[in-house]
């Protein structure tokens, strides 16, 4: 049995290249683009969305929180606390991307401006 699938298994790659008949592959770039300087701005971009769709989702949650906290201090103390905390993250986030800019135009200009 294992014989038999070993011929048919080379029978099959062997004779592969008679049916395929392409001069030339042509492979389409699904990004768009070629520039890795380019590509880098479009994924630092789509994390920073989302950081700020998530962002914005928090402080939902801590208004909600708060608004149903029915004077409970602890609730309302924990809202609180959410909503500190995202904006400390979301500064963070920011300074992070500032940085990595100014990295980024310090290697490829030679300037930090």
């Amino acid at each position: 049995m294992k014989k038999y699938f070993a011929t048919l298994t080379v029978l099959f790659l062997g004779s592969l290249p008679l049916f395929v008949h392409a001069d030339t592959v042509y492979l389409i770039n699904p990004l768009g683009v070629t520039d890795p300087r380019v590509l880098t701005g479009r994924i630092i971009s789509g994390v920073l969305s989302i950081i700020g769709s998530l962002t914005l989702l928090m402080f939902v949650y801590a208004g909600v929180l708060w608004i149903t906290a029915q004077g409970d201090a602890k609730k309302v103390q924990r809202g609180k606390d959410i909503m500190v905390w995202a904006t400390l993250g979301l500064g963070v986030i920011a300074g992070a991307y500032v940085g990595v800019q100014a990295l980024v135009n310090a290697f490829s200009r030679g300037s930090v401006v």
